[in-house]
């Protein structure tokens, strides 16, 4: 079965479906709950040794991705498109507790492998079935502690973005063309009356570095001097 997708899962590497990271983490969840239940610590340092290998290697080399990929996707469509990095960040939360919680089962402490594992199982599945990703927002927190943070943006050139500064207020929005959530933004701010001036990140990457851009979408309202007036997103 042909799926119409706008992000390739094997190419459009900084982006993904949000399903994907969602029954990745429902699968990591259960089966850590399975070891559990069964007192079979081996499940863990498996989980931890397939979330490392999809991380080093690619999507292609992750079980689950495949699973949602080639066999989930294709049957019910493509879901909201998403950074990657939070996700990919809370794998790499992922390997290191179940990480820790193999090593600590290997050297017989087996109540702080099974509190590792029964952490990992509980954020998991909170992951799957709510969509509260308590690693995505650890990268998030991670943002802002690095200096990415709303009110870094003071000042924007609005020349450089071929912006008319004689026509009052401008809401320049940061994007990426495979965001879903920047598409919706774009629409509510124009179907409200307000001008937008959006900055694709693919093709002007040096803006955002220069304004410190961490994720999309970010949109900020800029008076006619430049001047940021209100953090929009």
């Amino acid at each position: 079965m042909s799926v119409i997708r706008r992000a390739d899962p094997w190419r459009d590497t900084d982006v993904i479906d949000a399903r994907a990271p969602r029954t990745n983490q429902a699968i990591v969840g259960s089966l850590a709950l399975v070891a559990f239940l069964t007192g079979w610590w081996p499940i863990l340092g498996l989980l931890a040794a397939q979330l490392a290998i999809g991380l080093r290697f690619g999507r292609r080399y992750c079980l689950p991705c495949l699973l949602y990929f080639g066999a989930i996707q294709p049957r019910f469509g493509e879901g909201p498109i998403e950074d990657s990095r939070p996700p990919r960040f809370a794998n790499m939360v992922g390997v290191a507790f179940l990480g820790g919680a193999t090593a600590a089962h290997a050297i017989g402490a087996t109540t702080i492998g099974w509190a590792l594992g029964l952490i990992v199982a509980a954020l998991a599945l909170l992951a799957a079935t709510t969509g509260l990703c308590v690693g995505c927002e650890m990268y998030k927190i991670g943002a802002r502690v690095r200096g990415i943070r709303p009110g870094n943006i003071l000042h924007v050139d609005l020349a450089e973005l071929g912006a008319d500064r004689s026509e009052g207020e401008t809401v320049v929005q940061f994007t990426h063309p495979l965001c879903t959530d920047c598409r919706i933004l774009e629409g509510e701010l124009r179907a409200a009356g307000r001008r937008v001036v959006t900055v694709d990140v693919t093709r002007r990457p040096e803006l955002a570095r220069k304004y410190g851009i961490a994720l999309v979408p970010t949109a900020v309202a800029v008076g006619p001097e430049g001047l940021v007036t209100a953090r929009i997103a």
